[in-house]
């Protein structure tokens, strides 16, 4: 359990200590194959330096948190999942990096000591919160005076190739509707207008919300690409009620839809993100009461 044992994302924790969890820990190289386009881009934007302190928000595997660390003084990596933690500590000291830190906690409430974070980042760990605005307030105490946000998140799912994907399997079985709004989940800051909002109200600055198009790669090859799909943890609770024969007819059209995408490389698909960025403006702000 977290150190300070407070958890408010509650069905997060269950999911990311779960199969869930599990299934990223397993497949670590291939989550990374379909997420590390974004790092760059990443990294850039949050401007890193040799003497920054680094905070990674659901760091997961802690591939970002790594990365971060070859630059900066040190990293921290924070996450719900006790599979993925496990393995990013493993892996950070397979590289025999030595200025990285993982901590199980629950972002949104655990007391970080103010002011103790140059950078804040995140690479698709931050659309999870029950309560967004008090969530990048308590992240932004952490920051000292001018701390710098970046992160990156999907944009609409339709933006996304793999709303073609989906839509493949939805033919044959029943999928959630992709296209509604969300307060948390993956399209919860899919609206610019929204993220700018939540930030503000969590009292960051100098907002900016770019577009950013990436390459994602889903598999070796069409049929990889479907069992991978098809082992996510999602993808298995829509499907727990589906009969054998439209789950295994849903498989064979993601493997023929998937099959359109597929090159000589591999299958890459083209995934639309935006780029954030923000800055905590300082102590004497209202919401660092």
């Amino acid at each position: 359990m977290p150190d300070d044992n407070r958890i408010v994302n509650t069905q997060q924790f269950e999911a990311w200590n779960g199969y869930e969890g599990r299934h990223w820990a397993a497949h670590q190289s291939r989550y990374d194959a379909l997420n590390d386009a974004a790092n760059s881009p990443l990294l850039d934007a949050a401007r890193l330096r040799d003497t920054d302190t680094v905070l990674d928000i659901g760091c997961g595997n802690g591939r970002l948190t790594r990365l971060a660390a070859r630059t900066a003084h040190h990293a921290v990596g924070v996450d719900l999942s006790a599979p993925m933690l496990e393995r990013a500590r493993e892996t950070a000291a397979d590289e025999h990096l030595t200025n990285v830190t993982h901590l199980q906690a629950d972002a949104q409430v655990h007391p970080f000591e103010r002011a103790s974070f140059d950078v804040a980042l995140s690479r698709f760990g931050v659309m999870f919160f029950a309560d967004p605005v008090a969530a990048f307030a308590n992240i932004g105490r952490a920051l000292r005076p001018g701390g710098r946000l970046a992160f990156v998140c999907p944009q609409p799912f339709a933006a996304m190739d793999q709303a073609v994907i989906f839509s493949a399997v939805a033919g044959h079985v029943t999928l959630p509707d992709f296209t509604e709004k969300q307060e948390t989940g993956p399209a919860a800051f899919a609206d610019p207008a929204r993220t700018t909002h939540v930030l503000g109200e969590a009292g960051f600055e100098h907002i900016a919300v770019d577009p950013l198009e990436v390459v994602q790669r889903w598999g070796t090859d069409a049929t990889d690409a479907a069992d991978f799909l098809f082992g996510w943890g999602p993808m298995r609770h829509w499907l727990r009620d589906a009969t054998p024969a439209s789950v295994a007819d849903a498989h064979r059209a993601a493997t023929a839809a998937f099959d359109t995408y597929a090159t000589d490389e591999g299958v890459d698909l083209t995934a639309r993100y935006w780029l954030v960025t923000a800055t905590w403006p300082g102590t004497d702000h209202p919401h660092d009461a």
